[in-house]
């Protein structure tokens, strides 16, 4: 090859590496460029969120689903219905409407009754009215001390209502402690068909006591039922678990015949009454192996009498005119051996009646019906042939 060719070659070369380098650059540039406009539409969403402010409405009810819409195309759906069960949310009032709001309703007093046994249709008026035309013959300056009650001293008239219906009570809040023993002494009287039960609204009496023993359904004993047990507890971990409550006298944990694992409950059997007392008591004794543990009084049934001893217990108690009619025992001066009579047992049949109507049974039939002859009977007749 010649020098031209080879200096042709060496400018070709440099050539290619030049477009190489400056398409490096075009592509470095457009790269910066799109980044850069990136960044800036960013700075701008951001200042646009800045400034924006999205409106929510607080009073508007839930929007309807997807499939509450398709009934509402089809007029399976009631809107009035549907708005009571879920009414939309109570307005958020300032401080000068909320003052405002607390100065029309009027306040609960310190005097008060309690009037029950209603009528489901009973209004405020009603009461009122009930009231007003009871006390309306009474005076002031009565030695009773009861008072004539007006419109006035109605103070709040609150009946509580469910689904549109009273339940059947309501609180009536007085001026002071002599008009409530004035509407005290209505009580029994009829309204709408029922007799009243009216009494002071801060007496209690009459209520259902609370359970002297919260701690289990049973009463004490000496026994503790556990349950809910994981099926790989064994006795010695319930031993060990409930150590802390007392002395442990037994365990009987109820297990499979095949396997031998807990059936998932337990009974352990203290010294004394403390023992299961202190494990109801205490939080330690509430899980086993991750398991909530159900904790109950176990009966103890040393201390119930059987059935047979309790039933026949008054019948062989002799009272005094047995002891007085009976005459002392006769003590023999010789000595004679005498053996028991043995009474032999005898199986009781149970005899047919006589009764014609009365089917027989047919086990019965079959066994007393006539057998035939298993003897060959010679043939009798005549005999014909053919020629």
């Amino acid at each position: 090859m010649s020098k031209e060719e080879v200096e042709i070659k060496k400018e070709s070369k440099k050539d290619k590496k030049e477009k190489k380098e400056r398409k490096k650059e075009k592509k470095e540039k457009k790269q910066k460029k799109a980044v850069d406009e990136d960044s800036d539409n960013e700075n701008e969403s951001s200042g646009d969120s800045d400034d924006e402010e999205i409106a929510i409405d607080l009073n508007a009810g839930v929007p309807l689903s997807k499939k509450q819409k398709r009934l509402l195309k089809k007029g399976k759906l009631n809107l009035e219905k549907l708005a009571k069960k879920n009414p939309p949310p109570k307005p958020i009032l300032t401080e000068e409407e909320q003052i405002k709001k607390d100065a029309q309703e009027p306040k609960k007093s310190e005097y008060g009754v309690w009037i029950g046994n209603l009528s489901f249709d009973t209004t405020k008026e009603d009461i009122t009215r009930f009231i007003m035309g009871k006390t309306n013959a009474y005076d002031a300056d009565s030695n009773d001390g009861l008072v004539k009650i007006e419109q006035s001293d109605f103070i709040r008239i609150n009946i509580p209502k469910k689904e549109n219906k009273i339940k059947g009570f309501a609180y009536v809040d007085l001026p002071s402690a002599k008009h409530v023993d004035t509407v005290i002494s209505l009580s029994e009287s009829h309204l709408n068909g029922r007799n009243l039960l009216i009494k002071n609204a801060n007496s209690f009496e009459g209520r259902p006591q609370k359970d002297t023993n919260p701690l289990s359904k049973n009463p004490p004993s000496r026994i503790l039922f556990v349950g809910n047990l994981s099926f790989d507890t064994t006795q010695d971990l319930l031993r060990e678990h409930f150590r802390h409550c007392g002395d442990i006298v037994k365990i009987r944990m109820a297990t499979f015949e095949d396997t031998g694992k807990c059936k998932g409950f337990a009974f352990i059997d203290f010294r004394d009454e403390s023992g299961p007392t202190t494990a109801l008591k205490s939080k330690l004794a509430k899980s086993l192996i991750n398991r909530p543990l159900r904790l109950e009084y176990g009966e103890d049934r040393s201390k119930l009498t059987p059935k047979k001893f309790a039933r026949n217990r008054d019948n062989f108690e002799p009272s005094e005119q047995d002891s007085i009619s009976q005459p002392p025992p006769q003590v023999s001066t010789t000595r004679e051996r005498t053996k028991p009579q043995a009474t032999p047992f005898k199986r009781k049949y149970d005899k047919p009646e006589n009764n014609s109507n009365k089917r027989q049974k047919s086990s019965i039939a079959l066994a007393t019906a006539q057998r035939a002859s298993v003897a060959i009977v010679p043939s009798s007749g005549k005999k014909t042939t053919f020629d």
